[in-house]
């Protein structure tokens, strides 16, 4: 079974961090990147770029439209995507719970349910 965790942040919340707290933090994911990594169980781990870099992308008459974006109600952003293969849906809950964040901020935990072939 595949699942995406989802992390959600913002440009306030990563400022509010003291640089020795950061790296303490940083060091500490990659830490847990390599833990599940090492099992099999993380596929890919990936963080995004601020929300002032996003674009929207439509297509009209054939062509792209491309603008920025996105236009959040909300300051939390997605800030961070991790894709784990497990063999139940318990499992994911707990990878979920020891992602080192998820004493401050919750992690959202998605069920793929479908995959292209091609993957």
């Amino acid at each position: 079974m595949k699942y995406l965790l989802l992390i959600y942040g913002n440009q306030e919340k990563w400022k509010a961090i003291p640089p020795e707290v950061w790296s303490a933090a940083v060091a500490e994911q990659e830490a847990w990147n390599a833990r599940y990594r090492a099992t099999g169980e993380l596929l890919g781990a990936y963080g995004l770029g601020d929300a002032d870099t996003a674009k929207l992308v439509l297509r009209r008459d054939g062509a792209p439209v491309v603008t920025d974006g996105p236009y959040l109600e909300t300051k939390e952003y997605l800030a961070s995507l991790y894709l784990l293969e497990v063999a139940s849906a318990e499992r994911a809950r707990e990878i979920a719970a020891d992602m080192p964040w998820a004493d401050e901020s919750p992690v959202e935990l998605w069920p793929i349910l479908h995959e292209s072939p091609g993957n």
